[in-house]
Parts: structure tokens; sequence; C-alpha cells
């Protein structure tokens, strides 16, 4: 199945970027695509074989799920590439388009649950608040 990608332009340094999006304080901020969601804790261990660990519920308790992917590349500031618990892959590529500009697409392999283009439009929201919360910090 054909990967589907999101991608943001950020108007923050490289670092500051590759930090916020790595930093579990900073994740619990952001990582939600809908303003009725929230993300009450994440763990993350960026290294090859480390993990990355995200509760998504929605506020009101009705629904929720552990988000985790396990890392097989690591290339600091410029390249995250993990794996799903089912098997799916995702690749973060980090790019520096000036001093103070990064450009931030995920690839990301499709669940079979849920149509594209709603899958499409959740990553694209979660990628839209990050942005949002990196240009705010």
């Amino acid at each position: 199945m054909k990967k589907l990608a999101v991608s943001v332009e950020i108007n923050r340094p490289i670092d500051q970027v590759w930090n916020t999006f790595n930093n579990p304080e900073d994740i619990t901020q952001w990582n939600v695509a809908h303003e009725s969601w929230e993300c009450p804790s994440a763990k993350n261990d960026v290294s090859v074989g480390g993990k990355l660990e995200a509760r998504m519920q929605s506020k009101d308790g009705s629904f929720g799920f552990d988000f985790i992917g396990i890392y097989d590349e690591v290339r600091d500031r410029d390249l995250l590439r993990y794996h799903l618990e089912d098997g799916r892959n995702v690749e973060v590529i980090f790019e520096k388009l000036a001093e103070t500009k990064t450009r931030v697409t995920e690839n990301f392999d499709p669940e079979d649950q849920n149509p594209l283009e709603m899958q499409q439009q959740g990553w694209q929201a979660i990628l839209d608040n990050f942005r949002n919360y990196c240009e705010g910090v």
C-alpha cells in the first residue's frame, strides 16, 4: 500500500524543532488531532531500539489508545524512522530551510481501519498542532 505524507514549515531553528518534537513534556502539549482529545503522558527514548510511547485519548475518557513506535534509525536533527506495533512504518524528516525555518515531513504507512483521507487529515492536524505549539514556545 502507498505511503501517506504530511508536512509543515515551522518558523523556528532546526535544533528547537528537533528538541520540541522529541521532548516528552512537549509531546503531551501538541500530540492531538482535535481539541476534544488529549495526550496525558508520553515517553521517548530517541535511540535505535528505543521506544516512543504516547497515550492519546478523548478528554471525556470514552476512547483512547497507546501510540507506540520502536526506533529503527535515528539521525540527530535529520531523520527518525520507527515502526509501530502493528508493523506499519513511519519516517520523520527534518530539513533546515534557513536559520529560523525548518520543514518537518512525515511519511507513514496507512492502517486499514479508516479512510486514507481521514488518516492523512488526522496526521496533518497533529503536525499543524506541533507547528503552532513550537512557534509559540
